[in-house]
């Protein structure tokens, strides 16, 4: 018995390393970004889901799932990996702000091209494709942002969507721009920094998971190093702020933990000692007892260079927070019966 026990548990272990790894090899092609989104469908449908749902939504939530394989061939749980990018620029020359590159990249077992062709018949004359080297990009033109950024510049970038196939099992979605860098960086060019992989799936095992570079990213994009057309050498080169958030299951809770580099120690310590008094002010003055509950389970500690966040919520706490939403979402709103108007007497 402890034999099987034994052989599940390490088939369990090679199962998470060879998602991991997956993972790894799929974020390493991406191109550089300054902010990280990672969802894990698969855990979040097959792990979390049913322990927070009722058996009725989980079943009708697959007959959804079946219904859309049935309509266009693709399962919505063959999808394993969804990864949002968010990357910002220098300046323009002009020294206006320059809105920043937003792509999403699906990997899964499923077909790259199959659901191009299919994006084709639902698109059909809207859809249009252009040669980028010795690739091919869809492009779909926006039409409500289109006429928003006749008053609005910034919208410009996201008037066309680009989509474009990565590999033979994951697409690539987003503006034109971003979608191109993602072809190079597929090709060997400009890849991502791997520190920034490394932070994004710190916990191989996360439900989801964020990372990201606030402080050098607002370098960039305000010109502390520069502009498009003006070079500028970095005064401060800091990793402090750099952070990472995930969620994990263990057991029959859900674990969040999450990191902001401090640079040192003794920044750690007084950056932890400040946000802990905030944190407690900000949980008494909430006044739902139940989140109130939650809140009180995150705790904050100084960890070496880190202010590490960390909090364990029961399965049984998010199911009835989740119940207790749906219920005041679909609860009809109670209306006060109308009143029979008042008939003046006439005076003879």
């Amino acid at each position: 018995m402890l034999k099987k026990l034994f052989c599940v548990h390490l088939l369990l272990i090679c199962a998470a390393t060879a998602a991991a790894q997956t993972a790894v090899n799929n974020l390493v092609n991406l191109p550089e970004a300054d902010t990280l989104i990672y969802v894990s469908p698969q855990r979040i449908l097959k792990d979390a889901a049913p322990k927070v749902m009722t058996p009725a939504d989980v079943n009708k939530m697959r007959e959804q799932f079946a219904d859309i394989k049935k309509a266009i061939g693709i399962d919505p749980t063959s999808v394993d990996t969804l990864v949002l990018a968010v990357r910002f620029h220098k300046p323009s020359g002009d020294l206006s702000f320059v809105a920043p590159d937003v792509m999403a990249v699906l990997s899964g077992d499923f077909s790259s091209e199959s659901l191009l062709t299919l994006a084709r018949l639902y698109l059909q004359d809207r859809l249009r494709d252009e040669k980028y080297g010795t690739k091919s990009i869809s492009l779909v033109k926006i039409d409500p942002l289109i006429a928003a950024a006749e008053k609005n510049s910034m919208l410009k970038p996201y008037t066309e969507l680009a989509i474009a196939p990565l590999s033979i099992n994951s697409l690539v979605i987003g503006n034109v721009s971003y979608v191109k860098a993602a072809l190079d960086a597929a090709d060997g060019t400009n890849r991502i920094n791997v520190a920034s992989v490394n932070s994004l799936l710190r916990d191989p095992n996360a439900l989801i998971s964020a990372a990201g570079s606030p402080l050098a990213t607002f370098a960039k994009s305000f010109g502390l190093n520069g502009t498009e057309t003006t070079t500028r050498d970095p005064r401060c080169v800091t990793s402090f702020g750099n952070f990472y958030a995930g969620v994990t299951m263990e057991g029959n809770n859900f674990i969040v933990r999450g990191a902001m580099n401090a640079d040192n120690p003794d920044t750690a310590k007084i950056i932890n000692s400040l946000l802990s008094a905030v944190m407690e002010q900000a949980v008494d003055s909430v006044p739902d007892k139940d989140s109130q509950a939650v809140l009180k389970t995150l705790t904050l500690v100084a960890k070496e260079s880190e202010v590490v966040l960390q909090a364990s919520i029961p399965e049984k706490t998010v199911a009835e927070f989740i119940r207790k939403k749906s219920e005041s979402s679909t609860k009809p709103a109670t209306t006060q019966p109308a009143r029979k108007p008042v008939r003046k007497r006439r005076r003879k």
